[in-house]
């Protein structure tokens, strides 16, 4: 007798519970006018919402980078724009 592995490839599932009628209904639209499943939508959707960086990620991004010190005053800069036009 032989013995057959099969190896599953497992996928994380997430499930959002309490969705009100109303947003369901608007996502699957916006999925179906972009021709998509609704799954597939949603998965776009968090899928940008991870990439942008948090508050926390984008304060601590701004504290590595070096101080900048503008090569014209701001207010003389203002003034100069302001009397161009």
């Amino acid at each position: 007798m032989r013995c057959t592995r099969v190896y599953v490839l497992y996928v994380t599932m997430i499930q959002i519970r309490n969705v009100r009628d109303a947003l369901h209904r608007r996502l699957k639209s916006r999925a179906a006018l972009a021709g998509m499943s609704l799954s597939d939508y949603l998965l776009s959707e968090i899928r940008q919402v991870a990439e942008r960086p948090t508050l926390e990620e984008l304060r601590a991004r701004l504290e590595r980078s070096p101080a900048m010190t503008p090569s014209v005053a701001p207010a003389r800069a203002v003034r100069a724009e302001r009397d161009r036009r």
